[in-house]
């Protein structure tokens, strides 16, 4: 059984909008993707390291430990043999403390590939492959979320763009979750469970190109 690493926040553990409640495993994306894959018989087991407020490489002066880069490294290497890391970060790059661009979001985006590529794994083991999935934009915040995300849409527009170059100059997959998914409408950041579905089922062909 081959075992991928989905690496997120609270967009991938299925933090459900206006709450503090969670999707049960296959409403969320990464089951979604599991069940899929596994329906398609690739025999996969999905691990999920997705931590609500979750940054690329930037601390959260509220919350300990929402830097993406401390710790990552332990990770692969604790979950080794990987078959693939899917990163889907960034959104949390945006939060109003942060005064970040879609540009400097993409250079934390590569110290996490890097990080990864660089795991002191056991000798013989592969490096793993790397898709990168770019989160939808979030739109203006709403309710709880609002004074958290105050003029993110603006900071993050051309997220996709750069997520995809940086991608591509470090060897690894992209896929645009903008492209097929929307921020809820309730608060402005995170997936409903409909959205959650639409993600998990398109990313079930992505992954299935890279695992052949």
């Amino acid at each position: 059984m081959r075992q991928i690493l989905v690496y997120g926040d609270s967009l991938s553990w299925g933090l459900i909008p206006t709450t503090r409640k969670r999707l049960v495993f296959e409403e969320r994306w990464p089951g979604v993707l599991e069940i899929g894959l596994n329906s398609a018989e690739y025999h996969v087991r999905v691990v999920e390291d997705c931590l609500n407020g979750r940054r690329t490489v930037w601390d959260d002066p509220f919350k300990p430990g929402r830097n993406g880069s401390q710790g990552l490294a332990q990770r692969i290497e604790s979950l080794s043999p990987l078959s693939l890391v899917i990163i889907m970060l960034g959104t949390n790059d945006f939060q109003s403390m942060h005064q970040n661009t879609a540009w400097l979001s993409s250079q934390g985006l590569a110290v996490i590939i890097n990080t990864i590529r660089q795991a002191p794994i056991e000798p013989g083991m592969q490096i793993p492959p790397i898709l990168v999935v770019s989160p939808p934009e979030p739109c203006a915040a709403k309710g709880m979320m609002a004074p958290k995300f105050i003029g993110c849409e603006e900071r993050c527009a051309g997220l996709a763009d750069a997520y995809k170059e940086v991608a591509a100059a470090n060897g690894c997959h992209f896929f645009d979750a903008d492209s097929v998914v929307t921020a809820s409408e309730y608060d402005g950041v995170h997936l409903d469970a409909d959205q959650h579905l639409i993600l998990g089922w398109e990313l079930v062909g992505a992954v299935s190109s890279i695992l052949k």
